[in-house]
């Protein structure tokens, strides 16, 4: 029977980029994996930070060459999604290379003041403020505006939330502003349209009525996410259509607007048989936006993106020890693992996200079909499918095995609650953070240690 390795090699092609195999065990990115498991443990969380950086500069590089060959006359800003993981060395890593900051919540503005007052960014970072807004959260953006952080772009989820700005913005520039448009959501989904934004027929009469007579304010920029993501599909170029189009309409009346925001949505690799033409995609959006433009003789806007999963989630994965084999009848053989896909990896349990799976070690013994479970005493606690076929295959063998879910850097920490109290009181898992010195040598540093009892009974009202 053929061995695990070659199994892999068969159905998939093997090994590929960022993975690799050295005597008989698994090497990511150039990382010994088995190493960092005898010297840290398992469960194990592990980011390496080189990879954000990376994901970046493609994109950036992919937007300026599109840039070039399509003679488009705007420019291209790349932000990142702070909410795809807020954590201080993702985004310390990600502002390493000359970008920008969208937002979600209150909470991201004393963040971003913080690492101003570090002297990571300074106050011209353009920050785009997405999202339904607390009063606290408009109230954050008014303080730091007056505060000097001059590129604070609030954009309108609804058109109420333009009143406290206006009672309050006092500033001696006028104050940038963007309008989010409500898109039209998928065929498939539940409901027409998505619950943010403005809708789309509101937009221009909304800006005519409100704010085209007020010196204080200037609606420089319209956002939409599409909720498919960017995929090259008829319902994505139908709706990149739609608001390109508003968008032109729009500039006619407003000639402040000069940016478009197309929000996020590229995909990562979630999978071994991940295909997607960044390049084609990138180019066609660029080409189509200009395309679009043309037709309503209008200059073409800047373009802005909001990537958040593409930017961190190929960084990280998490890896596992199996704790013991069950063959619970005849066709079903599980391997239990000293973690929790609920607590650790919630996506796989909330939106049935694959990951990419491969074991660790012993890739030259034969292959068997297997289910993962959990260790949780809960039902859903499970992986037993790949993205590109209906099993789970791992290395038949006796011996210790480990396992590891790659590519699993986007929300997976923020979802799982980080510190605090988790399903069956698992604890959280240890947190390995990467980096490379100059050298190319690795340094390693011990993010957050495994939670203890202790810890978690402090949390539960037990402990002083």
């Amino acid at each position: 029977m053929q061995s695990y390795s070659e199994f892999l090699d068969l159905s998939v092609g093997f090994p590929q980029e960022g993975f690799e195999v050295i005597d008989d065990e698994l090497y990511f990115q150039d990382l010994n994996l088995m190493e960092m498991i005898e010297t840290y443990g398992t469960p194990l969380r592990f980011t390496y930070l080189p990879l954000v950086s990376k994901k970046i500069q493609q994109a950036k590089i992919l937007f300026q060459t599109a840039i070039l060959k399509n003679n488009y006359r705007g420019n291209y800003k790349y932000c990142y999604c702070t909410k795809s993981s807020h954590f201080r060395h993702i985004v310390e890593e990600a502002l390493k290379n000359d970008i920008h900051l969208e937002t979600s919540s209150a909470f991201d503005m004393p963040m971003i003041d913080a690492l101003e007052k570090k002297g990571v960014v300074k106050k011209d970072i353009t920050v785009i403020c997405n999202g339904f807004k607390t009063y606290q959260y408009k109230q954050y953006i008014v303080d730091m505006l007056h505060d000097g952080f001059k590129n604070i772009i609030p954009v309108l989820d609804n058109k109420e939330e333009f009143n406290l700005y206006d009672d309050e913005i006092e500033l001696d520039e006028p104050c940038a502003l963007g309008i989010r448009i409500a898109a039209e959501e998928q065929p498939d989904s539940q409901f027409y349209t998505s619950r943010l934004g403005v809708r789309m027929e509101d937009v221009i009469d909304f800006y005519n009525s409100k704010i085209v007579s007020n010196p204080n304010f200037k609606v420089k920029l319209l956002h939409f996410f599409i909720n498919s993501g960017i995929s090259d599909t008829p319902y994505y170029w139908n709706e990149l259509e739609k608001y390109v189009t508003l968008y032109c309409k729009f500039k006619k009346i407003n000639p402040d607007l000069d940016t478009l925001d197309i929000g996020g949505g590229m995909p990562f690799k979630d999978s071994l048989v991940f295909d997607f033409d960044y390049e084609y995609m990138v180019n066609e959006i660029v080409k189509r936006i200009k395309e679009i433009c043309a037709i309503h003789e209008v200059m073409e806007p800047d373009i802005i993106t909001e990537f958040g999963k593409y930017t961190v989630a190929e960084a990280s994965g998490i890896l596992y020890k199996v704790l013991g084999r069950k063959q619970q009848n005849d066709r079903e053989r599980w391997l239990m693992l000293d973690g929790s896909f609920i607590t650790n990896l919630p996506d796989v349990w909330a939106l049935n996200q694959k990951y990419i799976l491969l074991p660790i070690n012993n890739w030259d013994a034969e292959y068997e079909r297997v289910n993962l479970g959990g260790i949780t005493c809960d039902g859903q606690d499970y992986y037993n499918q790949e993205a590109h076929m209906n099993s789970v295959f791992m290395p038949k063998t006796r011996k210790v095995q480990y396992l590891g879910f790659f590519h699993t850097g986007a929300y997976q920490e923020v979802l799982s609650g980080y510190g605090g109290i988790h399903h069956c009181l698992l604890p959280s898992p240890k947190h390995v953070i990467i980096r490379r010195n100059r050298d190319e040598s690795f340094n390693f540093e011990v993010f957050g240690e495994e939670q203890n009892s202790k810890q978690v009974l402090k949390i539960l009202g037990y402990g002083s």
